[in-house]
């Protein structure tokens, strides 16, 4: 922010973002809460009008705020994450798809098995409630909200460890990644597989089968490691 109270040029939509999310913070609003006017937010940041519209509309894309026509600004379902997707972000790369994969083949079987340890219940009915859902998609053919659903199931699996520290990653390494988690469904394409696989986790987790838990997580993510890059190498 500049000493008039306006913002930086260097890169005036990412400061008026940040801006407006700091203003969430101090005003510990939650989800669903109205947010300033558009009209009030270009007079506080002493921006034009259509300069706080795109500068939310970037929140939007990522969850953080809503739009709501004829109503006004309210929080988004995603303001509580610790971590938010670029909305800006370029195509993902061949090489990006296999290091992310590879990525959470390493981190998310320990993950699992510590889920089995600890079971937190909250976590568990997430978890459930993600597999209905994604049943639900897969009938509808509604691929891309599947794809985040997914992502679900596997944040929902590192909260029910226990371990906060593990669970910001996972959350780190899906969530600002979630373009890449799209074009990997699209490329595996086995959605009901998928299904499957996470039904079997969930039970492994339920039931406190640590080993098992781990196994079927470091099976699940590296079959689709193996589809992808079969896939990759031969389109």
């Amino acid at each position: 922010m500049s000493a008039s109270g306006g913002v930086v040029r260097r890169s005036l939509l990412d400061d008026l973002a940040t801006s407006m999310l700091s203003l969430i913070a101090d005003r510990k609003l939650s989800s669903g809460d109205q947010f300033e006017s558009v009209r009030s937010l270009a007079d506080r940041f002493k921006v034009a009008v259509p300069t706080v519209r795109e500068a939310l509309r970037r929140l939007e894309a990522t969850g953080a705020v809503e739009l709501r026509h004829g109503s006004g600004v309210y929080v988004g379902p995603h303001i509580g994450r610790l971590v938010l997707a670029n909305p800006l972000a370029p195509t993902p790369s061949a090489d990006r798809l296999v290091e992310l994969l590879e990525a959470r083949a390493l981190i998310e079987p320990p993950v699992a098995a510590l889920a089995a340890q600890h079971r937190n219940e909250a976590a568990l009915e997430r978890m459930d409630t993600d597999l209905t859902t994604a049943a639900e998609l897969i009938a509808s053919g509604d691929h891309a909200q599947l794809a985040e659903v997914n992502m679900d199931f596997h944040r929902n699996l590192a909260q029910a460890s226990g371990n906060a520290t593990l669970a910001e990653v996972v959350e780190s390494v899906t969530v600002v990644n979630v373009r890449e988690q799209l074009e990997i469904l699209r490329i595996h394409g086995d959605r009901r597989t998928d299904l499957e696989e996470h039904r079997a986790i969930l039970e492994a987790v339920r039931t406190g089968d640590t080993e098992l838990a781990e196994r079927l997580t470091r099976e699940h993510l590296g079959g689709v490691l193996a589809v992808i890059n079969e896939r990759l190498q031969h389109p």
